[in-house]
């Protein structure tokens, strides 16, 4: 009975996954809501790199620092992006994102939230515009190198007015 009824719940969870809308955009809270579970998205998408490099993709130093410089490729691209669209940060803006890409080097779901007190977030009507926006670019961005498995990266970024991008250092 125990094998039937997680053979049950492995079914269930294929089918609920594969029907959720990959290539998104959205806060870790709406795809909560959703039904995205991230322990789930975890456990399919390796991560990119990691202390323990046999959990890792990129697992050489090497490796690690094309990745990384692809990796912050991806947010300058999405930086440009949204100036392109006339989107502009009105203030200094902190966020923490998780980007899950598929073996092709689309983005899957990129989740992010923004952090600080209420008056550092955007507010609503900007942030939806920041989403319509990050589900247009998430939809046809490509990485620039192959990785060939699923993969995931999390990173806080800060949004600078005029749209320039910071990382922080570490």
């Amino acid at each position: 009975m125990k094998i039937l009824t997680k053979n049950i719940l492995l079914t269930l969870f294929i089918f609920n996954f594969h029907n959720v809308n990959a290539q998104t955009g959205m806060t870790f809270q709406t795809a909560e809501k959703q039904g995205i579970v991230l322990a789930e998205l975890d456990a399919i998408y390796k991560s990119a790199v990691s202390v323990d490099t046999t959990k890792a993709v990129f697992k050489t130093v090497e490796e690690q620092k094309k990745w990384g410089e692809t990796y912050k490729s991806v947010i300058f691209d999405l930086g440009a992006f949204l100036k392109k669209n006339n989107f502009y940060w009105k203030q200094k803006t902190r966020c923490y994102n998780r980007i899950y890409f598929n073996e092709n080097g689309k983005i899957d779901y990129f989740l992010y939230n923004f952090l600080g007190a209420d008056e550092e977030k955007p507010n609503e009507k900007v942030q939806k515009e920041f989403d319509r926006l990050l589900n247009l670019f998430v939809k046809d961005y490509l990485l620039p190198i192959n990785i060939n498995e699923k993969l995931a990266q999390c990173s806080p970024v800060t949004y600078m007015p005029q749209n320039e991008l910071q990382t922080p250092q570490k």
